[in-house]
């Protein structure tokens, strides 16, 4: 099975021998390579639309593997998520190919279940700053950050693990905005300000560590961003606290570059 470019980086991010569910699975793809490549011994594949898991039953089924191999190898079920898996029943949950706000919500569903997965792979479509927000405030470590072309985009890979020490995380899970279901009017204005924050929307080591293409990718960013400033500022009323905010992820990304630059890359 040939991968795409963003399916192979999610693929190799996978340690070998684990086992893996691949949440809102689509086509299959990825789990018959981890299969087929002998990287992992069982692979589940889920999906929330009927459709879309009986495509991918469907690829399966294509390969002509024997009964034995789709009996011991191969599961597919119908869900929401990663309610159709038992808690610790998987070594490692990919979700790829959705909201990042949704993959949230995903997670804060069930809390016990979700800390008893070793580890999780992202490919967020939207929202990867909210995503990143809400896993570092609720007990995980972002372990790698993957940047890889698809076309005229450029998607982000993020994978996570729940810290060993995420015993002070947050026992009342977030929701999707990364926000207390308790907290106060002021309090969830405040966690929405903190989640928007540009530094969860590119970090410097995904710099660091994605060479010419996250310089292009900072470089992207920084001229929508003043694109819009240039934009706000010709408004007949300009919304001073926007204005500011949009001033300070410029500034924010300018200094990202030149550290960058400074340090050959």
């Amino acid at each position: 099975m040939k991968l795409s470019d963003r399916l192979q980086t999610i693929a190799d991010l996978i340690e070998q021998g684990e086992t893996v569910a691949d949440v809102g699975t689509d086509h299959g793809f990825l789990p018959i390579y981890l299969w087929e490549s002998k990287k992992s011994p069982r692979v589940i594949l889920a999906d929330i639309s009927k459709g879309s898991l009986q495509k991918a039953r469907d690829n399966v089924y294509r390969q002509d593997y024997s009964p034995e191999v789709l009996k011991e190898h191969f599961d597919f079920r119908l869900g929401d998520g990663i309610q159709v898996l038992a808690d610790g029943e998987v070594d490692t949950v990919v979700l790829a190919g959705m909201g990042g706000l949704l993959m949230c919500d995903i997670l804060a569903q069930d809390m016990e279940k979700t800390r008893s997965v070793k580890t999780f792979i992202f490919q967020p479509r939207n929202n990867p700053g909210k995503l990143r927000w809400w896993l570092l405030h609720n007990g995980f470590v972002i372990k790698e950050e993957k940047l890889v072309r698809e076309g005229r985009y450029i998607c982000e890979i993020i994978c996570a693990q729940v810290s060993v020490d995420s015993g002070g995380a947050d026992k009342q899970p977030r929701n999707g905005e990364g926000q207390l279901d308790s907290l106060s009017d002021d309090q969830r204005l405040e966690a929405k300000k903190e989640a928007e924050h540009i530094k969860y929307e590119i970090s410097e080591s995904i710099l660091m560590t994605n060479g010419s293409l996250a310089r292009e990718f900072a470089e992207k960013k920084l001229k929508k961003e003043k694109d819009i400033l240039i934009q706000m500022k010709k408004a007949a009323i300009i919304n001073q606290e926007r204005l500011i905010q949009t001033e300070e992820r410029v500034n924010y990304l300018e200094n990202l570059l030149k550290n960058a630059k400074d340090r050959g890359i």
